[in-house]
């Protein structure tokens, strides 16, 4: 089956209310979008949003790649030699893994329909369903606790709070949904390189008897090392997420055993095809998998769950990123039932353009 059009835009789309990390405040997000079109009218749809702090591409570089000769060259090429394809897109756009993610998940969607399978089936689905996690973001403690009870009344079971500005403020936070909703959440944390070894020391201290199940990238990329000062069983509960932006760092982290769980994004390794590469090298070194994402399209979200449920050492979401969104351009892809995620399995990976 042969592509026969391919189409590329940008959107700007609001979210339904700002929230604040370490380093930066966000009010909207920019995504790029990517469609395939097949001889027989099958459309695959691919989105791009990624984070330029992280990987240095910003979405306008994606819809400008997204517009180039290469990716227009698809056209006339056979849908069931997608796998071909995405390798060679990674050759071409070697440090853009927001464009080469658009392209990755489009191809994918598109054969995924083509053969009339979801993406997560032609890979062999490992898990049903996991809870995912959402966000709040870096607020005073009063406006935690609330946003938290917005969660429970929600049906969410599991909180990633970000911290990192002050650890003094971060640990009142911590305590307080404990004092507050006791076991009823599970807390992540997510420090977006915020700390230094003193710092993630005493956080450490102050909250690790209050059941925080984890800590995302607690210190600064190129600062990894000071995590060796941590015991084995502290460096298990660290989530290395901007440090591993690619199957290389993944592969130099195992061996230096830095980190005890690996975040993977698909906006930041290149897709389905990098995330496997990734996975396949934590499986090995026994690491677990947790599964994040940015503010993204139900497009993306939906292709990072389906990998995920393909890896049977998936242990983690974070998959919220389209709960943000004021608005999208696809409906179904999964379904959402007390905090869970469900896939439908429905061809491809299952949504509908709105």
């Amino acid at each position: 089956m042969k592509i026969t059009a391919i189409r590329s835009y940008g959107k700007k789309m609001a979210l339904k209310k700002p929230y604040t990390i370490a380093y930066n405040t966000f009010s909207d997000v920019h995504l790029a979008f990517l469609e395939i079109e097949l001889a027989n009218g099958i459309v695959g749809i691919g989105s791009g949003s990624p984070a330029e702090d992280v990987v240095g591409e910003s979405t306008a570089q994606t819809i400008e790649n997204l517009q180039t000769d290469f990716v227009q060259q698809l056209i006339g090429k056979d849908i069931r030699t997608f796998q071909q394809l995405i390798f060679e897109t990674h050759q071409h756009f070697a440090h853009f893994p927001g464009t080469i993610a658009a392209i990755d998940i489009a191809l994918h969607d598109a054969f995924g329909k083509m053969l009339g399978i979801s993406v997560a089936k032609f890979y062999g689905i490992k898990t049903n369903a996991l809870p995912t996690s959402v966000t709040i973001g870096i607020k005073n403690t009063a406006d935690t606790i609330a946003e938290a009870k917005e969660y429970q009344q929600q049906g969410f079971r599991v909180l990633k709070v970000k911290t990192g500005l002050n650890v003094e403020e971060d640990i009142e936070r911590v305590l307080k949904l404990q004092e507050v909703f006791g076991n009823y959440f599970t807390v992540r944390v997510d420090a977006n390189q915020g700390y230094d070894l003193q710092q993630l020391k005493q956080f450490m201290n102050a909250t690790i008897n209050q059941g925080i199940e984890l800590i995302e990238q607690p210190v600064k990329v190129g600062n990894e090392s000071v995590l060796f000062h941590l015991t084995e069983e502290e460096r298990k509960l660290i989530a290395g997420d901007e440090s591993l932006k690619d199957p290389a760092a993944a592969l130099y982290y195992a061996h230096q055993k830095y980190f005890g769980i690996y975040n993977i994004k698909l906006m930041k390794c290149g897709g389905i095809y990098g995330a496997n590469q990734i996975a396949n090298i934590a499986q090995t070194a026994n690491i677990d998998l947790f599964w994040g994402c940015n503010d993204e399209s139900m497009i993306s979200i939906t292709a990072a769950l389906h990998v995920a449920y393909s890896c049977s050492h998936t242990k983690y979401i974070d998959l919220d990123g389209s709960f943000d969104l004021a608005e999208d351009l696809v409906l179904g892809g999964f379904t959402l039932k007390d905090g869970f995620l469900y896939i439908n399995n429905k061809p491809g990976f299952g949504f509908e353009k709105i």
